[in-house]
């Protein structure tokens, strides 16, 4: 991640992960052309006319300006009060296939890591096995077939890799189209 954008706790490298691009566009919030533009999920009953630069959503501006989140905070009921402030109104959101929803370790918010295929989520036998949990818990009991899927993810499915900011635990949830 560039040095001259912010750091986001929960969503360390935006860039990476195509949250924040590169573009000349006008914030919504500031109306500053930073040189950085966000190009994930922003909700709020309000009507936003394009988006927002890395620095509207690190100050909170743009939460607070427009009302709204950069995440469905559904789920995180387990957090304190400020990581919830922090992951909701003051970090990058992404993109998914269905609504995209953060996970949590050790009563505080992931880090949201990337969109990743097999490969790169073999190096995490952690949220593999997580991974084969939930699956198994959603009625996946050939042990075969749920490998299959798994060594076949990063086309029409893939997974969100987090890790926990406390433990450096892998969570990984499935996304498809």
């Amino acid at each position: 991640m560039s040095a001259d954008l912010p750091f986001f706790r929960y969503h360390p490298d935006p860039l990476a992960s195509g949250s924040i691009r590169a573009s000349a566009e006008k914030c919504a919030c500031c109306h500053r052309s930073t040189g950085w533009i966000y190009t994930a999920t922003f909700y709020t009953a309000q009507d936003v006319d394009g988006s927002f630069c890395p620095w509207c959503i690190a100050d909170g501006s743009a939460a607070e300006r427009f009302a709204g989140e950069f995440i469905d905070a559904y789920g995180l009921d387990g957090i304190s009060k400020e990581a919830l402030e922090e992951v909701a109104h003051r970090t990058p959101g992404f993109q998914a296939w269905q609504d995209p929803h953060w996970l949590d370790h050790c009563h505080d918010a992931a880090a949201f890591l990337g969109e990743v295929g097999y490969t790169e989520l073999a190096a995490h036998p952690d949220a593999l096995d997580m991974l084969r949990l939930d699956l198994r818990m959603s009625g996946c009991h050939d042990a075969a077939k749920l490998e299959h899927f798994l060594t076949h993810l990063g086309g029409a499915a893939s997974a969100m890799l987090f890790r926990c900011t406390v433990c450096g635990t892998h969570l990984a949830y499935v996304d498809a189209s």
